[in-house]
C-alpha cells in the first residue's frame, strides 16, 4: 500500500533513472494529453510531496501523479520485460535512451506548469520526509480540531503529509490509543511525541524493501493486517473495523487491551487465522 515511504522510494527510482537526461519517449495515455509530446525535454528532477510525485521537465512543466491505493512506477532497461500489469493499466511511459519509466494504475496523472504546483500540493501539511517537515506545525494542525478521531486526523494530509492506513494503525498502537479517540483526549505527553514518532517510522522505512514497525524480523507490524491474531505485547486478539465515512475502504486494526479509548460498536468479522 503506497504511503509516504513508498512514494519516496518511487521518486528516488525515477530521479535516478531520468533526472539529467533527455526524454526520447513521451507516451501519455490520457485523452487530455494524447497529443502532448515531451520528447527532447530534459528531466530536471523527481520530487515526492507527501503521497504525490512531481516529475519536473525542462520548459517549466511538471508531470503530477498520485499512486492512491494500487498505483506504481517501475523502471526498466531496454532489454527488460515489463511486468507491472497489462497495457490497459498503463497511462504514462516517459523514457530516455537507457531507461523507461512505466506508470501503472495511476488514478491521478496531469501535466501542469511547475509554477502552478501549489494547486495540487499546496494544501498539504508538513511532509514527514520532506525539507519542510515541522513537528510543531504538524502537532498544531492535529490539535486544531480536538474532537476529531485520532485515526482520521492522521490520515488528513492537510495536517501532515505521508501517513496512510498502515501507519495510522501502527501509530495509534504505539501511542496506546484507539483510532477513535478524540485527538484532544490524547494525553499531553503522548501527543507531544506523536510527530517525532511518525517521522521516525517513515524515515527508517524509506530505504527498506519491506516495511517494518516492530523492529523485529517478524512479524513486521504490530496490528495492521493481523485481525484475530494475538497482540505481540499482551496476546489479546487484534480487532478490525472500518473507520471513516464509508466513501473508501479504511480497514482499521487495534488491540482492545493495549489501546485505550472508544471503539466502534460492530467490528468487522474476519476468518480466524490458521496460525499466528
Amino acid at each position: 500500500m503506497p504511503e509516504g515511504d513508498t512514494v519516496w522510494q518511487a521518486a528516488r527510482r525515477l530521479h535516478t533513472a531520468l533526472a539529467g537526461k533527455v526524454l526520447t519517449r513521451s507516451d501519455l495515455r490520457v485523452p487530455k494529453y494524447a497529443l502532448t509530446d515531451l520528447t527532447g525535454r530534459a528531466v530536471l528532477d523527481v520530487t515526492p510531496r507527501g503521497k504525490h510525485l512531481l516529475t519536473r521537465v525542462d520548459g517549466g512543466l511538471t508531470l503530477h501523479s498520485h499512486l492512491r491505493m494500487d498505483g506504481a512506477w517501475k523502471v526498466y532497461t531496454p532489454d527488460q520485460r515489463w511486468s507491472g500489469g497489462p497495457g490497459d493499466q498503463i497511462p504514462a511511459i516517459p523514457g530516455t535512451a537507457d531507461r523507461t519509466a512505466v506508470g501503472y494504475r495511476l488514478p491521478v496523472l496531469e501535466l501542469l506548469h511547475t509554477a502552478d504546483e501549489d494547486q495540487v500540493v499546496g494544501h498539504l501539511g508538513p511532509d514527514l520526509l520532506g525539507p519542510d517537515w515541522s513537528p510543531e506545525q504538524a502537532l498544531a494542525n492535529l490539535l486544531a480540531d480536538p474532537d476529531r478521531a485520532l485515526g482520521e486526523a492522521l490520515l488528513d494530509q492537510r495536517n501532515l503529509a505521508g501517513i496512510g492506513n498502515v501507519y495510522k494503525c501502527e501509530l495509534c498502537f504505539l501511542l496506546g490509543a484507539t483510532p477513535w479517540l478524540p485527538v484532544g483526549a490524547l494525553p499531553a505527553d503522548r501527543a507531544a511525541k506523536l510527530p517525532a514518532l511518525a517521522q521516525r517510522l517513515l524515515e527508517v522505512n524509506r530505504d527498506r524493501p519491506i516495511r517494518n514497525t516492530t523492529g523485529r524480523r517478524g512479524p513486521e507490524v504490530f496490528v495492521y493486517g493481523r485481525a484475530r491474531r494475538p497482540c505481540l505485547r499482551c496476546g489479546t486478539p487484534i480487532r478490525l473495523a472500518d473507520q471513516g465515512d464509508g466513501s473508501r475502504d479504511r480497514p482499521t486494526y487495534w488491540c482492545p487491551t493495549c489501546q485505550t479509548g472508544p471503539a466502534p460498536p460492530r467490528p468487522a468479522t474476519v476468518p480466524t487465522p490458521k496460525s499466528t
